[in-house]
């Protein structure tokens, strides 16, 4: 068989695997021979062309064959799989569902939009990047008035690090030991987590981290960068630690370190990207504590679940540093007509629907009920912590957290249990979710606590 021919039959191939994919697509529910043949190719998918690394994962928090469970639909705090099996999401991408699973008013947003226009020209002024840039303005703690899109929270921290280096000219940075910042090379800098570091030192220089909630260390840090000549050109923080395990700052911490930014004229910059959009309770964490940042980084449920967006909100004494070349920092897709159509909509639903009052009163119930619910069990769990639906249980061994998180993924039930941090299990569902939904989640959870060992 000649080259060409035998090229001719692969394009042919690829072409018919292609529209197979797209008729699937189309299609609202699929048969069960349909059903076996996508869970086929995706697990194949993942094993040859993506990471066999994930089904190994999936393995080690499910049980026989639910490793190889296949999402295939969602609505409101749920999702299905391919097989028609329904789990509550309380994983919620980590914090990007707040407005629910498709939110029809999000969906219908972008949908309107594409049928004008999916991507602007990158040269014309496009006019909903302005739009949400004013509501952002509007709607944001403080003096925080110009906003600049991304299209993930790591790339609004990598934001974040630039303007605070441009404002001053400054290259030390201080962060926390167990924040998450992200993974891109400036972002790893900040995040504290060895594991993500490690392969790729030396990440960006300038970077120390202090213990989080420790304000004595802080100050010191502050005081030696200043004596030595490194002064400190910015604070960078989660107001909440997610990553780390829904760690709630102490008494007045967040006060105290804006203080000593503006003592030495360091910038503070809140990643705001999990605790952000109502999350906590309020609009954003920075609400909770009374304080205002000088950067704020969004992103996850920014785009209302619907589509990858990001921003960081800035004081204009900051944001200027910007203004003389709009072009020091772009991306290409950051601030899309799809993605300003969804995030416009998303807090319109935030707003109108009291999302972040409703995660304050639904959050106090979950916590209470899952505390209730470990009563008996103080030798599995160490400790249930959270604010409005961001939520942690931690347990006394990463072996217990195994065994919850898969005990109640067998139920119907994920959460965000992870095979490389499940001493502390996250529960992050919709701002959504019904008290119906919650009470089957707490019940399910103390089920489970007394099925598992602590051994």
């Amino acid at each position: 068989m000649s080259i060409d021919v035998k090229k001719e039959k692969q394009v042919q191939s690829v072409n018919d695997y292609i529209k197979k994919v797209l008729r699937l697509i189309e299609k609202e529910t699929v048969t069960e021979e349909e059903a076996r043949w996508i869970t086929k190719e995706t697990v194949d998918g993942f094993r040859e062309h993506v990471n066999p690394g994930f089904l190994e994962y999936r393995k080690t928090v499910t049980k026989d064959t639910q490793f190889a469970a296949v999402e295939w639909s969602d609505e409101g705090s749920c999702f299905t799989d391919v097989n028609g099996k329904k789990y509550i999401d309380c994983l919620g991408g980590f914090g990007i569902y707040n407005v629910g699973h498709r939110n029809p008013k999000v969906v219908k947003a972008v949908s309107d939009q594409l049928k004008r226009q999916a991507l602007h020209s990158q040269d014309l002024l496009d006019p909903l990047r302005a739009i949400l840039a004013k509501i952002l303005a509007d709607i944001t703690p403080g003096d925080l008035k110009y906003a600049f899109f991304t299209n993930s929270g790591t790339e609004s921290v990598e934001a974040a690090l630039k303007l605070a280096k441009m404002y001053s000219e400054r290259t030390t940075f201080i962060s926390t030991t167990r924040a998450f910042h992200g993974k891109s090379l400036g972002s790893l800098s900040g995040t504290a987590k060895g594991m993500f570091r490690k392969p790729f030192l030396p990440l960006i220089p300038g970077f120390r981290h202090v213990p989080f909630g420790d304000i004595e260390m802080m100050r010191k840090t502050f005081e030696t960068c200043a004596l030595v000549g490194e002064d400190v050109a910015a604070v960078i923080l989660e107001p909440i630690q997610g990553e780390g395990g829904i760690i709630l700052p102490p008494e007045n911490y967040l006060k105290q370190v804006r203080e000593l930014c503006d003592e030495y004229g360091a910038l503070l910059i809140f990643d705001e990207v999990q605790t952000g959009m109502g999350r906590t309770g309020k609009m954003f964490a920075a609400e909770l504590y009374d304080v205002v940042p000088d950067i704020l980084c969004l992103a996850k449920a920014f785009g209302g679940g619907v589509m990858p967006a990001g921003a960081i909100v800035a004081k204009e004494k900051v944001f200027k540093s910007w203004f003389p070349n709009p072009f020091m920092h772009t991306t290409t897709f950051g601030g899309n007509p799809l993605a300003c159509a969804a995030a416009i909509a998303t807090i319109d639903v935030l707003l109108e629907e009291n999302l972040p009052e409703r995660a304050a009163e639904v959050g106090d119930y979950f916590l209470h009920g899952l505390r209730d619910a470990a009563k008996g069990h103080e030798d599995k769990v160490l400790e249930i912590r959270g604010q409005g639906l961001m939520i942690g249980i931690e347990f006394h061994k990463d072996e217990i957290g195994y065994q919850v998180s898969q005990g109640m993924f067998d139920r119907g039930i994920l959460v965000a249990g992870t095979l490389i941090n499940s001493k502390t299990i996250r529960i992050e569902p919709s701002l959504t979710i019904s008290y119906e939904e919650v009470n089957t989640v707490i019940n399910t959870f103390k089920e489970v606590l007394e099925q598992v060992t602590a051994e």
